[in-house]
C-alpha cells in the first residue's frame, strides 16, 4: 500500500516538474519574442529623426523620404505578432534612407547624422541579439514539447512549438560575389 502511494506521489511530483519546465520554457520564448518587438520599436522611433536629418541635405529627394516615412508607418500598423513583416518593412525603409545619404558627402560628415547612424548600428546589433535569444528560447521550448516524457503533458495542456525567426528574403541567404 505504501509503495503504491509512494509511486503515485512520485509520478505527481515528476508531472509537476515537467509542467513547470514547459511553462518556464514557454515564458522565456514569449519574453524573447517581446524583446524583438521592443528593438524594432526603437528602430522605428529612430527613423523619423534620421529622415529629418537627411531632409535638410536632400531637399529634392522629398518623394523618396516621404515614401520611407510611409513604409515606417505601415510597419507600425502591422499586428505585433507579425514581427518578421514589420522587421522587413523597417529594413527596407532604412535601406532607402542610407542610399540617399550615400549621395551627400556633407550629410555623411554631419555630426547629427553620424550620431543617428551609430544609434542605428547599436539598435541593429540589439535586434540581432534579440533574434538569437528568441531562437534559443524557441529551441529549448521545442525540445521540451517534443521530448519524452514532457511530450505527454505538452499536448493536453496546449504547449506548442514556436517557429524560429528566420530570413524572409531568400536572396539574403545568397553568398556575396566578391571581385578583386
Amino acid at each position: 500500500m505504501y509503495y503504491v502511494l509512494g509511486a503515485i506521489a512520485l509520478v505527481i511530483v515528476i508531472a509537476i516538474l515537467l509542467y513547470n519546465g514547459l511553462v518556464r520554457a514557454r515564458q522565456m520564448a514569449e519574453e524573447a519574442w517581446s524583446g524583438i518587438d521592443v528593438q524594432l520599436k526603437r528602430r522605428a522611433d529612430l527613423i523619423p529623426n534620421l529622415v529629418e536629418t537627411v531632409k535638410g541635405y536632400a531637399t529634392h529627394e522629398k518623394s523618396t523620404l516621404e515614401e520611407v516615412v510611409n513604409l515606417r508607418n505601415k510597419a507600425q500598423a502591422v499586428p505585433a505578432g507579425d514581427v518578421a513583416a514589420r522587421s522587413g518593412m523597417l529594413s527596407q525603409a532604412l535601406g532607402r534612407v542610407m542610399a540617399i545619404a550615400e549621395a551627400y558627402p556633407d550629410l555623411k560628415a554631419s555630426q547629427n547624422f553620424a550620431e543617428l547612424q551609430r544609434s542605428l548600428d547599436g539598435i541593429e546589433g540589439e535586434i540581432q541579439m534579440a533574434r538569437r535569444y528568441y531562437n534559443g528560447a524557441a529551441r529549448d521550448l521545442n525540445i521540451k514539447v517534443e521530448s519524452f516524457p514532457s511530450n505527454f503533458l505538452a499536448g493536453p495542456f496546449g504547449f506548442q512549438k514556436k517557429t524560429f525567426f528566420e530570413i524572409d528574403n531568400p536572396a539574403d541567404r545568397a553568398v556575396p560575389n566578391v571581385k578583386f
